[in-house]
């Protein structure tokens, strides 16, 4: 995917900028502990900046994309690991390594939703050289998944939030209220039965999916 297409990707989310929201920072916390780092986060990254949904151990709520190790990892669908930016040519005399706050070790996995656009990273820090173990890396993949779960699930709300305000749904079921030719009571019908009879719809199966059964397979 392109930087033009990423970038649309992640603003169709409607997350940069939105407020702090438990589910991250749990997820933000337990990579901390896990990886036994002071700094972890969400980073999100736009045109300009890399935005922290969440993040442990840092008063900083953005950074500028040129100085964000973040803007290396979504180059890649995989971990980036720097056991030492100050010896890594890459990020020595970057201002977040020959200033505040001193980064010395950095481990980010990509938040990748599955129609391949890498949105961020979940990243642990510290400030002093050190190394993941396998079993951290794996964890680190695991809760960057979750993440992108949380954000995917977080879209899909407010994209719930929208139809309800065109239609009576129920917020259990998903079912849709319809006239009732009884005053007295009220009909619920499931949503793809009153979808199927208010226009022609056709199973079929759309290209993303058409790939993920490929590879399943």
């Amino acid at each position: 995917m392109n930087e033009a297409d990423r970038l649309r990707t992640l603003n169709a989310y409607n997350i940069m900028d939105s407020a702090a929201e438990r589910v991250f920072d749990d997820l933000t916390e337990l990579a901390s502990v896990i990886c036994s780092t002071p700094i972890s986060m969400v980073s999100l990254i736009d045109d300009k900046r890399q935005w922290f949904k969440s993040k442990i151990g840092i008063a900083a709520t953005e950074t500028p994309r040129e100085q964000a190790f973040c803007a290396h990892t979504i180059q890649k669908n995989q971990i980036l690991e720097v056991k030492n930016a100050y010896e890594d040519p890459r990020f020595a005399e970057n201002p977040l390594v020959t200033g505040d706050p001193n980064i010395r070790f950095y481990a980010g996995a990509p938040l990748q939703t599955r129609e391949g656009a890498r949105l961020g990273t979940l990243c642990v820090i510290d400030t002093k050289p050190r190394k993941l173990t396998n079993a951290q890396r794996k964890a680190l993949q695991v809760l960057s998944d979750t993440v992108v779960a949380q954000i995917e699930y977080r879209r899909a709300l407010q994209d719930i939030k929208k139809l309800e305000k065109i239609l009576p749904m129920c917020a259990w079921c998903r079912s849709i209220r319809v006239d009732s030719k009884a005053d007295e009571e009220e009909v619920w019908q499931p949503l793809e039965e009153y979808v199927s009879e208010q226009n022609q719809v056709s199973h079929c199966i759309c290209p993303s999916c058409q790939t993920s059964m490929k590879k399943s397979s």
